[in-house]
């Protein structure tokens, strides 16, 4: 690695193979998703969920290439340290980057948990089994989490990008410091592993800092390649030596090491991958493509588990067919699924998608430092609550309750003229909100 003084984020125009990347990941989570649901209704009239794709014996390699959680923060790394920069060299402060995220963020989640809670209550009062109903809540509350993890990680860029400005090795070594800690403690502490939901996906965040500044660019191709090999190899060690689990999906809640690793894998081949993916970039209509689906990325990535749970809940109460699930016509039947989510996904975007485009502040708005602080920690209350105990129908409704009294406290403070709405220019930097 070059040991120069880092480059410095560029100021004008969005990394068009950043979102590329960022959309095949998303499309990777919908169509796994896709492969992973199978509610199960037994003759009593209870309700299980099975894991379909994580039961195959294939699947714990496969999960090694398509686990893509580090690949978003990595990218979203990339996006933040840039959007924050421009806004800092505009003036901004770092009250106004964390209203402005939270804002972008909360908006489409507060919508998303009120419309759960509306209508799991309902589905309760109509005589649904409470059973079900809390499966539901919970299957359809998992996006959640990565919604909570992201926010935590985004939240810290200000203070991140600045050590980062000042020693981005010695940043990031301090953080992975603090990931092994933790999981070397996890044992005797386990609530402490809940820590790595900040430490690991803000050392991943980091990688992507290293990315944005041009340290990976500056490596040989040669080189990267050994930097994905290394991480790799150390990646087989750990889990061979039976230090971390093998399975990636276990050692995604509550992250640990293994992910970090991933995801400087990822970081290297995107890296390494980039010549490819420019040109591809450059086409018409994939820039055209990109564009629409990054404007409604979140609103994708917040919905589709819930629709996918419902649909399949929904669908036990019909004549369909059943097949058991992971059985031949069990797998047949994905496309069908898929086809009809995606159906389900353009009325969710068109009823939803707009919340991802509503005005934020800009360099020069008024923003009371405390009252973000407060919502920020309004938000985190709910979040913190479903971490620890689940998600629950109770906790969908303080969710939504909580979220509703954050958007309040971001802008009770807005008088007129001090909320505009982002240029055309900010939108495209920002195409991917999550």
């Amino acid at each position: 690695m070059s040991s120069g003084k880092p480059r410095p984020a560029p100021a004008e125009g969005r990394d068009a193979a950043i979102d590329l990347v960022r959309f095949v990941c998303l499309a990777l989570v919908v169509v796994g998703h896709c492969m992973m649901v199978s509610p199960v209704l037994h003759p009593d009239g209870t309700v299980t969920t099975q894991n379909t794709l994580a039961e195959q014996d294939w699947f714990v390699p496969v999960i090694w290439i398509f686990m893509v959680m580090p690949l978003f923060f990595v990218t979203g790394g990339v996006t933040g340290l840039q959007s924050w920069r421009r806004l800092s060299e505009g003036g901004g402060t770092a009250s106004q980057f964390v209203r402005a995220r939270l804002l972008r963020l909360v908006r489409p989640a507060t919508a998303l948990l009120a419309v759960m809670f509306v209508a799991l209550g309902v589905a309760a009062l109509l005589g649904v089994h409470p059973q079900v109903v809390q499966l539901m809540a919970a299957g359809a509350g998992m996006p959640l989490w990565f919604l909570a993890a992201y926010l935590a990680a985004q939240l810290n860029i200000p203070l991140l990008a600045a050590l980062h400005t000042r020693a981005p090795w010695l940043t990031f070594v301090a953080l992975t410091a603090l990931v092994v800690t933790v999981d070397c403690l996890r044992g005797a502490l386990p609530g402490l592993a809940h820590a790595n939901l900040v430490f690991l996906w803000c050392a991943v965040q980091q990688v992507g800092f290293l990315l944005a500044d041009g340290h990976w660019s500056r490596v040989s191709r040669s080189g990267l390649l050994a930097v994905a090999l290394g991480a790799n190899l150390v990646l087989g060690a750990v889990t061979g030596l039976g230090l971390y689990p093998g399975n990636m999906l276990v050692n995604l809640n509550p992250p640990n090491l293994c992910l970090l690793l991933l995801g400087i894998t990822q970081a290297a081949l995107l890296e390494l991958a980039r010549p490819v993916l420019v040109p591809v970039c450059s086409m018409r209509w994939v820039s055209r493509l990109m564009t629409v689906a990054g404007s409604r990325s979140l609103t994708v990535y917040l919905w589709h588990l819930p629709l996918l749970v419902g649909m399949s809940g929904l669908l036990l109460l019909t004549p369909f067919p059943k097949p058991a699930s992971g059985a031949a016509e069990w797998w047949w039947a994905r496309p069908l699924v898929l086809l009809a989510l995606v159906l389900l996904l353009l009325a969710a975007v068109a009823a939803f998608g707009r919340l991802e485009e509503r005005p934020t502040t800009v360099p020069g708005t008024r923003c009371r430092p405390a009252r973000v602080g407060a919502a920020v920690v309004v938000v985190f209350l709910p979040v913190a609550a479903a971490a620890f105990s689940g998600l629950t129908l109770g906790l969908l409704g303080a969710g939504a309750a909580c979220f509703a009294a954050a958007l309040m406290l971001l802008l009770w403070h807005c008088q007129r003229g001090e909320v505009v709405p982002v240029s055309n220019h900010d939108r495209e930097h920002d195409v991917h909100r999550g």
